[in-house]
């Protein structure tokens, strides 16, 4: 009788954590479409990352553009 009730348990965990991250994935939607992003600057970060990156790996070149490949 005991396992049924364990069961039980961890059925009514598991949907109860299921509709609870269900309902703030919705409320992150809202809050995206209520206060979008105004400010879209491009982080330079990665671009210099990657830079460092090739200077170490192919000395005395210049980086001159890195694109995104799609």
């Amino acid at each position: 009788m005991e396992s049924i009730e364990i069961v039980y348990i961890s059925f009514s965990a598991l949907i109860t954590v299921f509709v609870i991250l269900s309902g703030l994935a919705i409320l992150m939607q809202i809050i995206i479409r209520v206060f979008p992003d105004k400010n879209i600057e491009e982080d330079l970060a990665p671009y210099s990352a990657i830079a460092s990156v090739y200077s170490k790996l192919y000395p005395g070149t210049k980086i001159t553009r890195i694109e995104e490949v799609k």
